[in-house]
């Protein structure tokens, strides 16, 4: 029916999982649809609203999802749940009939769509795991690995790549909670009709003995989802919200490696860069590059999914009195899109990790050029320990670094040891052998290396605790 001779969403098949495009395809709300159809008839048959019978051949035809049908009577009557009725009773002769009794269409939509929330999260957790497992290992192996910091994009302190590495293991470890959170507060609509207030439930029920809250946790034992306490015509639309401001957060965190990584696979950096294949074409129009094209696909992507929390926000800010269909047609594309955005950013990511790689010469070059300015800190405390007046000694560096800077603007190795070597008051606290040994830039990364370790461990521990 579709082709690429008309205009189809990138998500339908360049970005997220089949997997994830599974979960939230039309064919798969269909078929949940007819599950949450078929446990309300259970439940009515347990009052003896409805027969055995009846519920066997709701059973029997399941899963015998007729989309095709189903178009063409959504295209008569203009309501897509409607339609999946009248198909679905087209092939229960017996049991068309009590398809949908009592219900409103919100007391199967918004249960469905809680069940694929909770699924597409289950998905994407999965591939958090993987990728913060990855991230672990990369942590451990790189954290006594000395490197050049920068802030405010200027050479700074060394660090080690394993400490930097920690640091977005830490926001990750928090994404990783705070979905794991979510994913277990998230409950559907459960079964109290038109505005919420169980209303046609209880003319059914009469004389059953049964009360529309046992009927309605009837059904939702069978979906296996817990159902909130109060509702008007639809779930609370703050758990869009509190979904996708979940992604917008996971996605945040992965910008801002995805960024690192672009700076860092700059030339005048280089300790970084993301897998290149032997035949990628990195610009049409210059042969020689190597755009870091997966990094800035991260970051487009993210960017997307940061601007979708505040459409789940006007949907729940504004669901009037007890119902507005004014969230209908965006719900159909932000809460898919979230997710399937959000799969690809965890895919990328994991993919960049298992190839990224790490330049020791680019490395080791920045430390040379910038490492024994930071490690002028290192000389003065010490200085200043044997006696010197800390004042004076930070006036006396800053005039020699100034000297050094110049040196290396020219392309020049950088001289600042030997000046300070050669300074007398420097020399007078400190032996020149002494000043060179204490502006080695390797031996003042602090406990960077026990921090990364220990970040590396907490989310080993968080991730097994959570599977138990």
């Amino acid at each position: 029916m579709y082709t690429h001779n008309t205009f189809l969403n990138p998500f339908t098949w360049r970005y997220g999982s089949d997997q994830m495009r599974q979960i939230w395809s039309v064919a798969n709300q269909r078929r949940l649809w007819r599950k949450i159809w078929v446990a309300l008839a259970e439940a009515q048959a347990e009052a003896g609203l409805v027969t055995i019978e009846q519920v066997a051949e709701l059973r029997q035809n399941e899963d015998n999802i007729n989309l095709e049908r189903a178009f063409e009577i959504e295209a008569e009557i203009h309501h897509d749940l409607m339609a999946e009725v009248r198909t679905f009773a087209e092939q229960c002769p017996t049991a068309g009939g009590i398809i949908h009794l009592g219900a409103t269409s919100m007391d199967i939509e918004d249960n469905a769509d809680a069940l694929r929330l909770r699924a597409a999260m289950d998905a994407l957790l999965l591939r958090l795991r993987t990728l913060l497992m990855r991230l672990v290992e990369l942590i451990e192996n790189e954290c006594d690995h000395v490197c050049m910091a920068f802030t405010h994009l200027q050479p700074a302190e060394p660090t080690t790549v394993g400490y930097r590495l920690a640091n977005y293991g830490q926001d990750l470890l928090s994404d990783w909670e705070n979905l794991n959170r979510i994913r277990k507060m998230i409950r559907g609509k459960g079964f109290k009709g038109a505005v919420g207030t169980s209303a046609s439930y209880s003319e059914l029920l009469k004389g059953t003995g049964i009360t529309p809250q046992q009927l309605e946790r009837h059904v939702m034992k069978a979906l296996d989802l817990e159902a909130y306490p109060v509702t008007h015509q639809t779930y609370p639309r703050r758990q869009d919200w509190d979904v996708i401001n979940g992604l917008a957060g996971l996605a945040m965190t992965i910008y801002r490696m995805a960024f690192d990584l672009r700076l860092l696979q700059s030339p005048p950096f280089g300790e970084w860069a993301e897998p290149f294949g032997s035949k990628q074409v990195g610009s049409s129009a210059m042969p020689f590059k190597r755009n870091p094209i997966n990094a800035e696909n991260l970051d487009s992507l993210a960017r997307y999914i940061a601007s979708l929390p505040r459409v789940a926000w006007d949907n729940a800010a504004h669901s009037l009195l007890e119902r507005t269909l004014d969230d209908s047609g965006n719900r159909r594309v932000i809460l898919p899109e979230a997710f399937l955005a959000a799969d690809e950013l965890l895919r990328r990511m994991n993919r960049i990790l298992v190839g990224l790689r790490i330049d020791e010469y680019a490395i080791q070059r920045n430390l040379e050029a910038y490492g024994v300015f930071a490690a002028t800190e290192r000389l003065l405390m010490e200085a200043v320990r044997v006696g010197g007046d800390r004042q004076e000694l930070h006036e006396v560096i800053r005039e020699n670094s100034l000297k050094a800077w110049e040196a290396v603007r020219r392309g020049e190795p950088n001289p600042l040891a030997g000046l300070l070597a050669d300074d007398e008051r420097i020399t007078q606290y400190i032996d020149p052998d002494q000043v060179f040994i204490l502006l080695q830039a390797e031996q003042h990364i602090g406990d960077a290396p026990m921090r990364a370790r220990h970040m590396a461990a907490l989310i080993r521990n968080a991730i097994q605790m959570e599977a138990e």
